[in-house]
């Protein structure tokens, strides 16, 4: 058994990078090769195309990258672990040894199943999230590639890593270990420098694709292959660790994770040792993901040029309810982007975007209705009506629900490269979850001079979608930074700072090894991210709004914070 396990990952989504299998199978050492291609928002498009052929179901992308990856694996002896198989994992595979038939390759196939719930009232799809379990039998079993449908991100690495060193299913902090290396990783290029807080500076034009190198201890490197772009340093870490995480407690159907164990090194360049996580048994209840058809909805948007902009958006929305009279939407919604600046060089810039979106059940009061309603105020509104583009007739979107099942209710069964199916057993131990009390905070800072400045100044941020939940993770590079963090950004603070979530359940969890904040904001995305109920849907640039919002930063602080992080409109005196 080799001491390390290269485990490196080609695509953080469905519809990532479509060179990055090949990127990653030429580009360096790796002995295992993991694809994540599954979303919430994936599986409930998986759906509707099975909908429309009970055949489909899974991931079409990955199978053309593996007309040259299984040859290329072939070659270099890595095997190749994706979820790719989604609501049908079992096509899948027989899609891939028709493939290597084809090819004329060796190629042993293997799968894994049980996630699939049974049918649920008005549920589209139905999964339950799996551990790494039957990942790891597969491998054992000789499989070179195996497909799995809805597992949990981080399985495709504590899959492989089980099967490698032989951890039993209470090697909790090994476990945990494998499990954080596996959620950096499983977003692809966010490890990297993509989507990074950070980004000025670095030329993040092409980021290469994560690697871990897997010890037996748990502990990990992240690093990616030589010449690749991108960077990984400890705060590219940090980020893709936030990304979509709640508290301290990262749980999982493995082994709960402690994240405010996690210790990052910056061990050399592009490399960044993880260690000291902790584990705990998993709970005993599996997450499961429920989506649905909600309805069908529309969107238009209006363009206001000039002058009068809010009068201008004041007489379209009455002329638009006025229309609506007979037959309205059971939801409208309204939002104005002041885009627009005074005395503005182009027209572009000097106009304003006025959004509408209704949502029903009906298609016809989203469809006809809404086209009338905007089409025929075209020469009877406000003077220089347009709009970005013509109204459509309407759309379905979706709906996101996250359950929880008790896990010995749940089948977990690998699909060996014979045939032989393998059921896998539910963990001997499991401990319920309950929140980790707060540590205690760092020393403030003493008292000094403040200015008014951006928060994005001195800290990162990442922020992403549970459902209907986001989240958004700020963290800051110094000691004397987290000083002040802990103190400033309470919930209140967020609240101030982020007026959109008046209302709603905003809850923080302190990180003090990561020098990190966490905050869940519960309801923001209404019913997840197929509802489309906000501009953002996912909450992607959350984090981002956050650190543009103003507040006073100790000027102490201020000086630390290197010149090529600095955005273009900060007054010279703050540089």
């Amino acid at each position: 058994m080799k001491s390390v396990l290269r485990v490196g990952n080609a695509s953080g989504f469905y519809g990532d990078r479509f060179d990055a299998v090949r990127e990653m199978l030429t580009g360096g050492e790796l002995d295992v090769l993991t694809g994540d291609y599954l979303a919430e928002l994936t599986m409930l498009i998986l759906g509707r195309d099975q909908l429309k052929d009970p055949t489909a179901g899974y991931a079409k992308t990955f199978l053309r990258q593996m007309e040259e990856g299984l040859g290329l694996a072939h070659e270099r002896g890595v095997r190749i672990v994706a979820n790719a198989g989604g609501l049908n994992p079992a096509g899948l595979a027989d899609a891939l040894r028709a493939l290597a038939a084809k090819l004329g390759l060796p190629t042993r196939i293997a799968h894994v199943e049980g996630d699939l719930l049974p049918p649920r009232q008005g549920a589209l799809t139905a999964n339950a999230y799996l551990g790494g379990a039957g990942i790891a039998a597969c491998l054992a079993a000789g499989a070179d590639v195996v497909v799995t449908g809805r597992v949990t991100d981080a399985a495709l690495v504590t899959g492989p890593a089980q099967w490698h060193f032989g951890w039993g299913p209470e090697a909790y902090d090994e476990l945990a270990g494998a499990v954080v290396a596996g959620h950096v990783l499983e977003c692809g290029t966010q490890a990297t420098g993509g989507n990074y807080a950070f980004f000025r500076g670095h030329d993040v034009r092409r980021p290469g694709f994560p690697v871990a190198e897997l010890h037996a201890d748990g502990s990990s490197v992240i690093t990616k292959h030589p010449g690749t772009g991108g960077l990984v340093d400890t705060g590219t870490v940090t980020a893709q660790l936030l990304y979509e995480t709640a508290g301290a407690r990262y749980p999982g159907p493995d082994v709960t994770a402690r994240l405010d164990s996690v210790r990052l090194t910056q061990e050399g360049p592009d490399r960044v040792r993880v260690e000291g996580v902790r584990g705990e048994a998993p709970p005993p209840t599996l997450k499961a993901g429920l989506s649905r058809l909600g309805g069908f909805r529309n969107e238009v948007v209006f363009v206001l040029t000039g002058l009068d902009v809010d009068a201008k958006a004041a007489l379209l929305q009455e002329q638009i309810a006025d229309a609506f009279a007979t037959s309205k939407p059971s939801e409208v919604r309204w939002e104005l982007a002041r885009t627009d600046r005074p005395d503005a060089a182009t027209e572009e810039t000097a106009s304003a975007l006025l959004r509408l979106v209704v949502r029903d059940r009906d298609p016809e009061k989203v469809g006809r209705t809404v086209t009338g309603a905007a089409i025929e105020l075209a020469l009877a509104s406000y003077p220089g009506f347009h709009v970005t583009a013509p109204p459509g007739k309407g759309a379905p979107y979706g709906v996101f629900e996250a359950a929880y099942v008790p896990a010995g209710e749940v089948p977990h069964t690998a699909v060996l490269p014979d045939g032989t199916r393998r059921e896998l057993p539910v963990p001997p131990k499991t401990r319920e979850l309950e929140p980790v009390p707060d540590p205690d905070l760092p020393p403030p800072l003493p008292e000094g001079p403040v200015r008014r400045a951006p928060l994005g100044l001195i800290a990162g941020a990442r922020s992403g979608d549970k459902g209907g939940d986001a989240n958004v993770g700020v963290w800051v590079r110094t000691e004397e930074e987290w000083r002040w963090l802990a103190h400033t950004l309470t919930v209140e603070k967020v609240g101030e700072l982020l007026p959109e979530t008046a209302g709603l359940t905003v809850t923080r969890h302190l990180l003090p090894h990561l020098r990190a904040v966490n905050f869940t904001i519960a309801g923001i995305l209404g019913e997840g991210v197929a509802s489309q109920a906000r501009f953002d849907p996912q909450a992607k640039a959350l984090g981002e709004w956050l650190r543009s919002r103003h507040l006073d930063i100790p000027t102490a602080l201020l000086p630390d914070v290197p010149a090529a992080a600095l955005p273009p409109d900060v007054p010279e005196e703050n540089q």
